[in-house]
């Protein structure tokens, strides 16, 4: 039998190893894993290798996995098993898509992975290891640091899982304006860790070595168990003065960094635009309620503010725009106490209010003529009230701002379109923010706020010589708040000799001109002989800043000729300094007798939607992989005998990974439950050969007082009716297609499908989204949804979050699966790969991988690959 073993590794924003192993402890060894990062005036150039060796005498699997930064473009791939060198090729996506199509169409093994998470993107790679062999694994990417709040920041989440003879994090910075300050910090350091580290700082270079034996990594001289597990940061930040900025200069390229400090803070003209519909209930609208009480308090007294609140309905706290006062504050914070969740989402109506205030307070001369205006919209759904296509509305909306005001839009949750928010924010100057649920929700929010709250320059013009800079990146820019930073770039002329540069700006007090002039031959010589510097390291930061912004620029165009003049431009410069962009793929290809093919695209933050319920990640003997990939439901072959292996990483457990392959032949129909694994990332499809109108007992759990029962429809194709019952407090829910009926101390509710509602009764919260779903949460107890599906045929689809909180007394048929349950491999020799068996309390069932329709989503399109099987109640 072969064993299976995982490795990991990091990237600048983030460090996983992951060591398991199904019959030897550690049977692949990481011996050496080492990031090189260097970073030269803000580009940073990130070197990930791993070495590693197979120590059993049988074939083992090891698995690359990298978290990199969203914003990191990877330039480069490779792997070397036993000194063959297997390297990655960047392509148009559209021909790497032909070729990864016909490697599935001939029956050979491919691969897709799609990852999400705040701020990183997974990269995925596995390889079969034979005995007493040894893999290199080297990736290499690259990004520009943003300035955020003051500083940079490096950001490595170690977890090795095993301890590592050769560990270390290497960074260089050179910063040719000086390095202003540098600090370290960590979540894991002791005091034998700390003397690992090393860290040398001079005017302009520092050097950050972080480099661990394994004694040091021990928690204890006993234990082979690494201390290694946590955030492991570098911040730092450049000395700067209140002038033109900083030019530096690079074989013909130049880069001009500017970010003034130490000026007068305009006063703000914020509306706060909060969603308060039904989906919002529960922990997002008490989140939502502390960020504002804390926002509000850091209003300034000269800044003037007000509040709309809207789900069907659009309320205004006031009619207009108040001053920050004191008391006016106040009033403002008890009114934010009252925010409830119900109803629709009329977002249309909402912003258009807003807008108004805004005219109507310019036109009353409420407002300070230096001010700036902006509106915060908080949202976490699509529009279901009022005007609900969203270019109308987006129309719309730009029609009222007109240019005058900017607007933030922030996405709550992955049942909003980011898609549709970002380019109603572009439209109007601003800039959309997924508001990940976590526990951290409300410091997300006061976070992006804190961002936005200090705007010291508007209307900011940086001139060059018009006809001896060619292919400038954006040069014009509404506003600048402090913290931030402006950076442009591009290429000068061979016959230039000085570089004028000449900067207008508005501040609160008066208009602004800087001047600046940088003699081109005294520049380049700052960076020769450096050993900092990786190749024309400016050339390839004005490539990526310009990459970026054509594709930002592409999704607010106007006209779609202009529009695909941006994405051409954009794919251009991608396939030329080999940047893995959303319109590149990295195709990686092992020879052998069949070729193996894999693919990585670089996903979008709209992509992340598309698979939040999704959570599979895939290995095979047969094959490696590379991470990063789009929607894989386009991707699965529909012609019998044809196998592809898809790659997934679910949203809510980033970090863990499972073994899936596809059936031979999709399949795209509803089971009657879906059912997610406690602990596990395994998800159970399941089908009942249940009496029709015949009431099943679906879960009975009297150590948490909690009973469902089901009934199955006419035709049992799928379920039309649910039985929840809570002992403490005794609340019971009969939910049909027709609706929800709550019954609690005597009293009996109806609650309708077609509108959004919630309510909660001694901690229990129970809230509708009208024509989506039913939610029953508390703390310290499961969750209970029930989605009410419309199309085909109406029917009800029920799953539990939450599940590890199910006790050991749990039962019924679905019960029975949330304890002592776990697949397991077949011992029988002619197992396929996408066959296991699943144990349930020793009770053996043979389950198939298949593809289903998941109920869960709102599209009807929606798949998920899972575990089939059906029983008998």
């Amino acid at each position: 039998m072969e064993g299976r073993a995982f490795v990991a590794l990091l990237s600048i924003s983030s460090l996983i190893v992951l060591a398991e192993n199904t019959d030897h402890k550690n049977a692949i060894e990481i011996y050496n894993l080492h990031v090189d990062s260097t970073v030269t005036s803000r580009f940073a150039h990130t070197v990930i290798t791993s070495r590693l060796v197979n120590k059993v005498n049988e074939s083992q699997e090891a698995v690359f996995e990298v978290e990199l930064p969203k914003t990191a473009f990877i330039t480069n791939f490779s792997m070397s098993i036993d000194g063959e060198t297997y390297p990655g090729t960047i392509k148009e996506k559209a021909s790497a898509q032909e070729q990864y199509d016909i490697a599935v169409s001939h029956g050979q093994s491919a691969g897709l992975v799609k990852t999400t998470g705040r701020k990183l993107e997974q990269f995925h790679v596995s390889v079969n290891v034979a005995s007493d062999s040894k893999v290199t694994f080297e990736l290499i990417y690259e990004e520009l640091l943003k300035r955020q709040l003051g500083k940079y920041e490096l950001l490595f989440k170690v977890r090795p899982k095993q301890l590592v003879k050769h560990f270390q994090i290497d960074v260089h910075i050179f910063e040719p304006q000086g390095i202003k300050f540098l600090e370290t910090d960590s979540t894991f350091m002791t005091n034998e860790l700390t003397e690992a580290l090393t860290k040398v700082q001079n005017e302009t270079k520092a050097h950050i070595l972080f480099k661990p034996t394994i004694a040091q990594q021990k928690k204890s001289p006993e234990l082979e168990e690494t201390l290694l597990d946590g955030d492991f940061i570098i911040r730092y930040d450049v000395k700067r003065s209140v002038s033109a900025g900083d030019l530096q200069i690079v074989n013909g390229y130049f880069v001009h960094y500017f970010a003034p400090s130490e000026m007068p803070t305009f006063p703000k003209n914020v509306i706060f635009v909060v969603d308060q519909s039904g989906s919002m209930s529960g922990r997002k609208i008490e989140q939502t309620r502390d960020a504002l009480l804390k926002i509000l308090e850091d209003l300034r007294p000269e800044d003037h503010f007000s509040l709309i609140t809207f789900n069907s309905l659009v309320t205004e706290w006031k009619n207009t725009l108040l001053q920050a006062t004191g008391q006016n504050v106040e009033s403002a914070k008890r009114y934010v106490k009252t925010i409830m969740a119900r109803g629709g989402t009329d977002i249309n109506k909402a912003l258009l209010t807003a807008a108004n205030t805004l005219d109507k307070a310019n036109y009353a001369e409420i407002l300070q003529t230096h001010s700036i205006s902006m509106i915060i919209l908080l949202t976490d759904g699509q529009p279901t009230v009022g005007v609900q296509d969203v270019e109308i509305l987006q129309q719309n909306i730009q029609k009222a701002i007109k240019g005058k005001y900017v607007l933030y839009c922030l996405g709550f949750g992955f049942d909003v379109s980011y898609k549709f928010l970002e380019k109603m924010a572009l439209d109007n100057g601003g800039i959309a923010r997924r508001i990940y649920e976590d526990s951290d929700s409300d410091l997300q929010l006061q976070g992006f706020y804190q961002e936005v709250a200090t705007p010291i320059l508007k209307d900011i013009e940086i001139q060059y010589p018009e006809n001896s800079i060619l292919e400038l990146t954006q040069n014009s820019f509404k506003l600048f708040f402090d913290g931030s930073e402006i950076v442009v770039a591009g290429k000068i002329d061979n016959e230039l000799d000085v570089l004028p540069v000449e900067i207008q700006a508005q501040s609160h007090t008066r208009n602004l001109i800087f001047k600046e002039e940088a003699n081109v031959r005294e520049k380049e010589k700052v960076f020769q002989h450096q050993k900092y510097i990786f190749g024309n390291f400016i050339e390839r930061l004005w490539a990526y800043l310009t990459i970026q912004q054509l594709l930002e620029k592409s999704i607010s165009a106007q006209e779609e000729q202009q529009k695909n003049l941006q994405v051409a431009r954009a794919l251009e410069l991608s396939l030329k300094y080999s940047f893995v962009t959303p319109l590149t793929s990295m195709v990686v290809t092992k020879p052998d007798d069949q070729q193996k093919l894999q693919l990585a695209n670089k996903p979008t933050e709209s992509d992340n939607e598309k698979s939040r319920f999704t959570g599979f990640s895939v290995r095979s003997d047969e094959y490696f992989g590379v991470a990063l990939a789009r929607d894989y439901s386009q991707r699965v072959p529909k012609i019998a005998g044809q196998r592809a292996i898809l790659f997934e990483m679910t949203e809510q457990s980033p970090d863990i990974f499972r073994t899936v392959q596809t059936p031979q032949l999709l399949t795209n129909e509803y089971p009657h439950f879906l059912l997610q694994l406690p602990r596990q990332n395994d998800v159970i499809c399941l089908n009942t050969d249940g009496q029709p109108q015949v009431s099943i007992n679906l879960i009975s759990d009297p150590d948490k007082g909690i009973s469902v029962t089901g009934k199955l429809g006419r035709n049992r194709n799928n379920f039309v009716q649910f039985e929840i019952t809570y002992l403490e407090p005794h609340v019971q829910l009969h939910v049909s297609k027709e609706g929800i009926v709550l019954s609690y101390g005597g009293h009996t509710t109806k609650l309708p499908w077609t509108k959004s509602a919630s309510s909660t009764i001694q901690g229990l919260k129970i809230a509708v989204e009208k024509e989506r779903s039913l939610t029953v949460s508390a703390s310290d107890i499961i969750t209970i949804k029930i989605a009410f599906v419309k199309s085909p045929n109406r029917f009800l689809g029920l799953y539990f979050m939450d599940t590890d909180h199910f006790s050991d007394k749990a039962s019924g048929l679905l019960g029975q699966f949330y304890f002592d349950t776990r697949l397991e491999s077949n011992p029988g020799a002619s197992q396929r790969e996408d066959e296991r068996v699943l144990s349930v309390h020793g009770q053996k069932h043979r389950v198939t991988r298949q593809y289903k329709k998941d109920y869960r989503l709102e599209s009807a399109t929606g798949t998920i690959s899972c575990w089939s099987l059906r029983i008998t109640p």
